[in-house]
């Protein structure tokens, strides 16, 4: 259903190192940028090597970044242990503990889910949901 979300950042460069290490822990890369330093308007996007954008990040003015505390976007993780490597790459580079990984039987007997927050207030999590 959906082709890209974007998450507006105060800084875009924090951003990019967080998501670079956070998400290069679960396969994916950046694979655009539009990086002029000092100037308006710059902005980076992941998704899966080789192809398009699935989250970009654009940068804002302070203010106009993360929504309220009841908005989170999960990504897809390949196995348990990149999850446990995202929640540590992401932690590494700025983010804030919001669940570590773990079981989340309450969602289903597999999924296997690590929760943080982003250097910008964003609630990110990464979940694979499959039997080991």
């Amino acid at each position: 259903m959906l082709h890209h979300a974007s998450f507006g950042v105060i800084d875009i460069e924090r951003a990019a190192r967080f998501y670079d290490a956070a998400l290069g822990a679960l396969g994916y890369a950046r694979v655009w940028e539009d990086l002029r330093p000092g100037e308006v308007g710059q902005a980076v996007g992941y998704g899966v090597p080789g192809g398009g954008d699935k989250l970009a990040l654009k940068s804002v003015e302070a203010g106009q970044g993360a929504p309220g505390a009841g908005f989170h976007l999960a990504f897809a993780a390949p196995d348990r242990q990149s999850v446990i490597t995202f929640y540590a790459a992401a932690l590494a580079n700025g983010g804030v503990d919001n669940g570590a990984p773990g079981l989340r039987q309450h969602y289903g007997p597999n999924y296997f889910a690590a929760f943080v927050i982003d250097p910008d207030g964003y609630r990110v999590e990464a979940v694979f949901n499959q039997a080991e």
